[in-house]
């Protein structure tokens, strides 16, 4: 019975963040501007639920974000739609490219910095700077999975979109992870330590209660 209701927690907790990470991935919240960029939020729940609810959880509403992604690039297409969308893919190659860039990397959000987490506890590392730290990890993974996968595997189609030579995707790639993925990453981390430590807190009291 104990199980039962620890599980059932657990479930409705999962689908409390995962309605967040729709709501993000829908609406201008999902985005801050910052002096040159957007730095996109919707990672955030995916790495607090890691944390607050373990690497499971963090799979389950990274792959949501990736739903979304896919949604998101198949209606409303930009120029590297075809990276994020198998429907916009020429073969079943380019599917299931589009499908490991849209959703497998982003269910390692969840699963990096689940673990993560968990390690930094398990060396007694404080919450101040565990949160942080997490945050940080879990957006550059974001970062570094796409842009890396879509350099790996969609280098050519990346530099017909860009109208440029093959030899300068590279720069292309690291401008991006510079100019969009560490400002992402900072916002992460201090975003993470905010939200974070207040739902520690209440998840603790929620559980003690519950016992």
């Amino acid at each position: 019975m104990e199980k039962s209701r620890k599980d059932t927690r657990w479930m409705v907790s999962v689908a409390l963040m995962a309605a967040i990470v729709i709501l993000l991935a829908n609406t201008p919240l999902g985005m801050i501007q910052l002096p040159i960029i957007k730095a996109t939020t919707v990672h955030i729940p995916v790495i607090i639920g890691a944390i607050l609810l373990g690497p499971s959880a963090g799979a389950i509403l990274g792959s949501v974000f990736g739903i979304c992604s896919m949604i998101s690039n198949t209606t409303a297409p930009t120029l590297l739609s075809f990276a994020f969308s198998p429907f916009l893919a020429e073969d079943l190659l380019g599917i299931v490219k589009a499908l490991w860039i849209a959703i497998g990397c982003r269910i390692l959000i969840g699963v990096v910095a689940g673990w993560v987490w968990i390690g930094l506890k398990k060396l007694k590392v404080t919450p101040w700077a565990a949160l942080p730290l997490t945050g940080f990890v879990g957006s550059m993974t974001n970062t570094v999975l796409v842009m890396g996968s879509i350099y790996l595997l969609l280098a050519s189609q990346y530099a017909s979109a860009k109208d440029v030579a093959l030899d300068a995707v590279w720069g292309l790639i690291m401008a991006t992870v510079t100019a969009s993925g560490i400002p992402e990453a900072i916002a992460a981390a201090v975003l993470v330590t905010a939200l974070g430590k207040a739902l520690l807190v209440f998840f603790r009291r929620q559980m003690a209660a519950a016992r």
